[in-house]
């Protein structure tokens, strides 16, 4: 191991310290030292820098894939050399979701996937290496290159919110916003039986790549109510998933779902929204909220992936080195990048 890890981590509102400090030559007895060979930027990340404090230290980079290079003397099933992505572990069946049989709601995997948990290690991905939990890594198969195991955890947050969902086989489904989170969800959508996916994007480049992806009903917003009309003759989405996060959004959204359907949320909104309650009570919607994920998301995210039947590779669009990122932060959040997915490679 080196003799120096070197990690970044957020200092203040838009402001980002690197860091070095003499490397940690074994983990915790339970845990794992991981070589970072990629990191990917998330939207959080975006808004934990541009905030300057809301983030779990563990969060700012938290979309990362490396190498195993030291394991803790009470690891089994992980050895030396391992290719992982972080997660989360199994559900612990000790806390009181678990105990009361709400093991899909664990609250250990929830603090994990919140950066919250007692052995959240002390800085995120941006950086050489990382030392975590053994319960925390996920092997990756021969089948999933280092650029797809980057792009895991988004597509797992996705996973996790499809399988939520629960859609019948056949449904009309919107995705708004083809962001990386979007063009994922619909990538689900489209596996999980959908008979017919309306991508609503305004960035031309981004509806551009919906296409790549084998979408044909994609559409700028203004054309997005016409557009559903003609489909549904006048009903309305069967399920909606909104991966925007823009508040002014949420009433809109579920006016474009029929009596009786479903609003499925992945995007996360950074201030209040405005919705009618008696609207939706009315229409007898279903809304279903999502956040992070559950380790069996992770599993069937790789092995979608595995089995070429979710595209993760084509999202990739850069990679920059840790001394790019604050620029790269502040290129994101002026919302006028073409970037889709960009990574972080440590050693650049």
């Amino acid at each position: 191991m080196s003799a120096e890890d070197r990690y970044v981590r957020v200092s203040g509102p838009r402001e980002l310290q690197a860091m070095a400090e003499s490397a940690e030559e074994r983990p915790a007895p339970d845990g794992v030292v991981v070589d970072i060979t990629y990191c990917g930027v998330c939207g959080t990340d975006v808004h934990g820098y541009t905030d300057g404090h809301m983030l779990p230290p563990a969060v700012f980079g938290h979309e990362w894939t490396g190498v195993i290079s030291a394991v803790g003397d009470e690891v089994t099933g992980l050895s030396v050399g391992q290719r992982v992505v972080g997660g989360v572990g199994p559900a612990c069946g000790r806390c009181r979701q678990c105990a009361a049989g709400h093991a899909r709601q664990c609250e250990l995997v929830f603090a994990e996937a919140n950066g919250v948990d007692e052995a959240a290690p002390a800085h995120g991905g941006f950086g050489t290496r990382v030392r975590v939990s053994a319960r925390r890594v996920i092997p990756v198969p021969d089948g999933v290159t280092d650029v797809e195991a980057a792009l895991v955890e988004p597509a797992t947050v996705t996973f996790h919110a499809v399988r939520r969902t629960a859609m019948e086989l056949g449904s009309v489904a919107v995705v708004q916003g083809a962001g990386p989170i979007g063009l994922l969800a619909a990538q689900h959508a489209r596996n999980a039986g959908a008979g017919r996916v309306v991508v609503s994007e305004p960035s031309a480049a981004r509806r551009s790549t919906a296409e790549k992806l084998g979408f044909r009903d994609v559409v700028a917003p203004e054309q997005l109510a016409t557009m559903l009309m003609e489909i549904t003759d006048g009903l309305g989405a069967d399920v909606l998933f909104e991966c925007t996060g823009v508040p002014s959004l949420l009433q809109p959204s579920a006016e474009l779902v029929r009596r009786g359907g479903t609003l499925s949320l992945l995007g996360y909104p950074m201030a209040e929204s405005t919705v009618s309650y008696a609207d939706w009570q009315t229409r007898e919607l279903t809304v279903i909220g999502s956040l992070a994920y559950n380790h069996e998301d992770f599993v069937g995210t790789l092995r979608a992936i595995a089995g070429k039947r979710l595209d993760v590779a084509t999202l990739h669009t850069g990679t920059i080195g840790l001394s790019d990122l604050g620029s790269m932060l502040d290129e994101l959040d002026s919302g006028s990048s073409s970037h889709t997915k960009v990574l972080v490679d440590p050693r650049k």
